[in-house]
Parts: structure tokens; sequence; C-alpha cells
């Protein structure tokens, strides 16, 4: 699902710049002033929790973090900007947002605010886009479910964060080691439970598993028209609608992975129609259940989707 308000995609993309992985040159390159010059302390603003959630990770306490999608119930397909995001992104120092055309409002809030912040863009750091854009496919921007980018992002946000605050930098690189290693255990979660799950057909209800479902070598049975309809919050067409459905009835997947924070008729009409016939069902999120971290809670995701697609 892609967080929509109202923005221009040329206007979001000239704001949001790639660092490139150069820790030496993340605070010249967009202004940032360091906190030990400057006698403030580092606030960084993410896009949503998730994000939020991994930059303190490695930020710990010597750092305010702001995240702007941060309700658990909430959908975030009705998010609009307030004058609080406004001016946590104008004193922000360090800004995530994910890119890839699923937080456009980023770059109006980066704009209109005159912002010098720091800004890492997910999509771009993951090479994903680049990926997609050669193999003549469409961008997956749900990034935060491939675990490769997020220990990009890692990376990334310790060399930033260092850069802006170089007091703490040893720090930022303990905790960036901790997180990095932790990534690398869902990774290989990942790996370990591929053999009972490679193959099994899995249907979904948008893309926003799909990372993780390639992970696991899962075969997506479910027809792109519908998928892409539900992200774009427009109409099924009936046959589409009817294919998907055939799905459950005709014994062709294991499990049905459903976006629990995107629902409308058609999308009930395949969770009924999937329990009807005994398919497991397994809900996932776009943002973090509460009081639940990155890691705890991708490790809960890899453990639901590979349980129901082994059974």
């Amino acid at each position: 699902m892609r967080l929509v308000q109202s923005v221009s995609a040329a206007v979001a993309a000239s704001s949001l710049l790639l660092l490139a992985a150069c820790g030496s040159d993340d605070a010249s390159a967009a202004g940032a002033s360091s906190p030990s010059s400057s006698g403030e302390g580092v606030s960084v603003v993410a896009s949503t929790d998730v994000y939020g959630a991994i930059v303190s990770a490695i930020a710990g306490d010597d750092v305010e973090v702001t995240s702007i999608i941060d309700d658990p119930s909430a959908d975030p397909h009705s998010y609009e900007a307030n004058t609080r995001t406004q001016l946590a992104v104008a004193d922000a120092d360090l800004v995530v947002a994910n890119g890839g055309g699923y937080d456009d409002f980023m770059g109006t809030l980066l704009s209109s605010s005159d912002s010098q912040a720091t800004v890492i863009d997910v999509v771009e750091l993951s090479g994903r886009e680049a990926e997609a854009e050669a193999a003549g496919e469409e961008l997956n921007e749900h990034v935060w479910y491939d675990l490769e980018a997020v220990a990009k992002l890692s990376e990334q946000l310790v060399s930033s964060l260092s850069t802006v605050d170089p007091d703490h930098a040893g720090d930022y690189e303990a905790r960036g080691a901790e997180f990095a290693g932790q990534v690398q255990g869902l990774i290989d979660a990942e790996a370990e439970a591929r053999p009972g799950t490679q193959g099994a057909g899995v249907a979904i209800t948008e893309p926003v598993p799909d990372y993780l479902l390639d992970a696991l070598g899962a075969e997506n049975r479910t027809p792109e028209e519908f998928s892409e309809a539900i992200e774009e919050g427009g109409d099924v067409a009936p046959a589409v609608l009817q294919e998907t459905l055939d799905l459950f009835s005709g014994g062709q997947v294991a499990a049905l992975v459903y976006n629990e924070q995107t629902t409308g008729a058609e999308t009930e009409q395949v969770l009924a129609a999937a329990e009807a016939a005994g398919v497991a069902v397994v809900p996932v999120t776009e943002t973090l259940p509460e009081g639940e971290d990155y890691v705890t809670w991708m490790q809960a995701n890899i453990d639901a989707v590979s349980a129901a697609l082994s059974a």
C-alpha cells in the first residue's frame, strides 16, 4: 500500500536524496549541523514506526526519534500531515523515508519546511528500484520486509548518526553491530525455513509481504491485477476476483497472507473464501504492533508464514 497525500511525485523525488554509504559526506551533503557544535540534541524523524524502531535500536537514548505514522490500528491511506509533523521535520537532523512512491508526503514535508536534514531514502539505498527497472518489472516498495535492505539501512544509520553526532559515534557503532547481528539472525531464520516452504502456493491481498515470501521460496499465485487493484484502492474486475477466489476452492494455495490494515469488500470476500476452504490465514501489517520492536515483529512474521506454508 502506498501512503498517499495529494503529493506531486516530482516534488517528492526532488526532496528525497539518497546518501551513499560514505559517512564522511553525510553532514555536508545535506547541510546538517553537528549537535556537538550547536549544543542541541539529535532529532530523527521517520515516516513510519517501523523505521522509527530501527533507528531507536541503533540510536538508543542519545537521540529523539519521532515516527510520523505510529498507530498500529490506523489505515495509512488516510494519513494527513499536521502542524506537529511539520515542526518535527523542520527541526530534524536526520530523516528516514521509505521512498519508492510509498510515502511521498515526506517530500512535501521536507520541501515546505525548508528542512536542512540529512535524508535516507531506503528504497534507493536498497537498490531494489534499479533492479526492477533493469528487469522491466514493477517496484515492490515495501522494503522493510526485505532483510538485506534493512541490513543496508542499519549500516547507513550508523554512518549518518555518527556524522551528525560524533561524540556518540562509538555507541552508534556498537548498537549498530548488535542490530546487524539480529537482522542476520532473521536472514538465517528465513534460510532455515526455506526447505519446508519452497514452492508452496500462496495468495496475498497486497504485495506487502512479497520480499518475505520470495525469501521463503513461496509461489505467489494471486492474479497480479487483484493485488495491484487492492494496493491502489481501485475496483477489482469480477473475473479477476473470481480467479482469486478459485485459488482457495481449487486447493491451489497453502495460505493467504492478508494485509489487515487495508480491508474492503473484495478482501473480505477473499478472506471468507480462504477460511471456508480451510486455508491458513496469516495477517500482516505495515506498521509495528503495539509494544513490539522490529526484530521481534519480523521474527513472528517469518514464523507465522513459514508454519502456514509448511503445514
